[in-house]
Parts: C-alpha cells; structure tokens; sequence
C-alpha cells in the first residue's frame, strides 16, 4: 500500500527541485556581481602600475600580462567548473606540468632527449590531452565513486604525478620543441597574444555552456545541494566525472601555452600554480561550498591577480614578498566573502 503522505512529499521535494533549476538563471544573472566589482579595482592597480613605472603602460609589458593572465585563466577555468560542482581538485597543477612534458617526451628523437614514439606533433597534442582527460577520470572515480575526500585524493595525486614527472623527466629541462607545440603561446594576431585569444574564446563559449545549457546548470544544482540534484533526475556522478576530465584537458592546455611562451618544459613546470587559481577564483567571487561562482568572475580574479604581482614586480619588491601576496590576496577575499554574506558555510 502506497503511503500517500510520504508520495506527497516525494512530489513536492521534486517540484521544489526542478522549479529551482528552472530559475537557475535568473540566479546565475545575479551571479555577475562580483567580475563587475572587480573592475573599479582593476582601474585603481592599472593607475597605481601607472604611476610607479611607466613601463607599466609599455607593449612589451602588457602584452606579457596578458600571456600569462591567459595561462592562469585557463587553468582557472577549468579549476572553477570544479568548485561551482562542489569538489576540489588540486592535482590540476600537475596535469598542467605533466602533460605536456609526457606528450613532447614521446615526440622528441632520442638525440634530443626524447622517445621518438611518434613522428607527428598532430599525435603528440592528442596525446597530451589524451593523458589529461585519463587523469581527470582517475580523480572523479576515486571522489565520486569511490567516495575519497576531494581535497584529500586530489592533493595525493598532485604529490603522485609531480614524483612522475621528475621520474619520466630525471629532473632535466626538455628544449628544441617543435614549432606546432610552441606556436599557440608565441604567436600573435594583429599584435594580439594568440594564447589571449584562446582563453577570451573559452571564456565566452564556458560563460554561454554554464548559463544557457542544460548541463551548466546542471553543475550549480550539483554544487549547491547533491540530494536535490539527485531528486531533480540529475546523473550526479556522470556531471562530476564530466567536470573532473574537462577540468584536467583545461589544465593541459594551460600548460601548453606556457611551454609555448618559454619554448621548453622544465620539470618544475606549474610548481604552485593551483595557490594562484585558488587565488584567482576566490578574488572572482566563486564559493568554495559549491554551486556559487562564474567563470567571468573568476577570469576577472585572474587579471587582478597577474595585475597585482606585475606592478609589484615592476616596483621591484623582493620576490619573497611577492610570493606572501597570493596568501594574502585569498585571506582578504574570504573576508569580504564571509562578510558580504556570499559565501556561508554548508
């Protein structure tokens, strides 16, 4: 005998759910808040940057900017869509070393510090991204089926593929990189960085999938509240292990364009990189509970972020200083998130 209060209940619980992914984006709209305040104070370090070194406003020096800023963004992105889906991912620092290094290794002739495995750079991309996607599967079956702590597992897989990549590597740094592997992170357009142009294209095609398609909000439904997801027929493993692969092929081709820009791999590659995202997101207004954030936002933390350390740099602050700002950086955001009331605990 059917209990009718409990399907009553069942029901309710289901038009609550789907009336609430409905309205995802009214919500996400009000979700662009947060790149918005970001831009008075983009303004106020540019003026600053300015005033302290005129090199600032130089081409050399902005177009850097935006090689890098390009690099970490995409890093970020894919860090980002993680977050938004409520889980961690810290291993993206390696994937974005290691990839790379493991694709051009298999391409190089012996002589050159290679394998000589392949004879195409065509094949050798598909293999970097190929090993990407690998490890951002192996992460979402240890967290979503497996059930580890995400910050727990990823953190032993980032410590896993760093040991990997110094093992394959012997600690040395790979040179003579062939032209196809370099050109996206050399190369410009009408004396735009082509690596810009990648993640200004992935920023507007990840800003459309998250707030118009039907698996975009999917991952804020998952992030804001799994039980809900689950009783609004969402495949919740499916979207996490979805999330975990993407975010490790962005993180990959972060680290191509980086490996484009200095034209080698060294074995240190995107050594404490994911602070920076961590950073980044956290200054863009993305919640580290889950189902709050936007990449907008969190690209808008990457600029001020690269902005920051670019002036200090040019100011010639010591290093070591340089490096206290990121800590900094994310405990000043976390305040104003925590006292805004953005970011409450789950």
């Amino acid at each position: 005998m059917i209990d009718n209060a409990k399907l009553g209940s069942t029901k309710s619980m289901q038009m609550t759910s789907r009336s609430a992914t409905r309205a995802l984006p009214t919500s996400i709209g009000g979700l662009f808040r947060p790149e918005w305040a970001i831009l008075p104070v983009l303004v106020v370090v540019m003026v600053v940057g300015t005033l302290l070194n005129p090199a600032f406003l130089s081409f050399g020096n902005l177009f850097g900017v935006l090689q890098q800023a390009s690099e970490l963004g995409v890093l970020t992105m894919g860090l980002t869509l993680v977050l938004i889906a409520g889980k961690f991912d810290l291993s993206l620092e390696s994937t974005f070393g290691l990839a790379p290094m493991v694709g051009v290794f298999i391409f190089l002739h012996v002589d050159g510090g290679g394998l000589g495995l392949v004879d195409s750079p065509v094949l050798a991309l598909l293999a970097i991204f190929a090993l990407a996607a690998l490890i951002g599967a192996f992460n979402g079956v240890l967290v979503v089926y497996l059930k580890f702590n995400a910050f727990i597992a990823t953190l032993a897989t980032l410590i896993l593929l760093r040991g990997v990549d110094l093992g394959v590597s012997r600690g040395q740094t790979l040179y003579d990189l062939p032209a196809s592997i370099t050109a996206p992170g050399q190369a410009s357009i009408f004396s735009i960085p082509v690596s810009f142009l990648i993640a200004l294209g992935l920023l507007v095609l990840l800003s459309l999938f998250m707030s118009r398609h039907r698996v975009g909000r999917m991952l804020y439904a998952v992030g804001g509240n799994v039980q809900a997801a689950r009783v609004a027929g969402i495949p919740v493993e499916r979207v996490l292990i979805g999330v975990f692969i993407v975010a490790g092929v962005l993180s990959a081709l972060a680290g191509l364009l980086q490996v484009g820009r200095i034209a080698s791999i060294p074995s240190s590659l995107g050594q404490n990189l994911i602070f920076n995202a961590f950073a980044a997101a956290v200054l863009g207004g993305v919640s580290l509970n889950g189902g709050r954030g936007t990449i907008a936002g969190a690209c808008g933390g990457v600029l001020l972020l690269v902005l920051i350390q670019n002036v200090l740099v040019l100011a010639q602050v010591p290093a070591y200083w340089i490096s206290a700002t990121t800590g900094g950086i994310i405990l000043i955001a976390l305040l104003i998130s925590k006292l805004s009331g953005a970011d409450k605990d789950s």
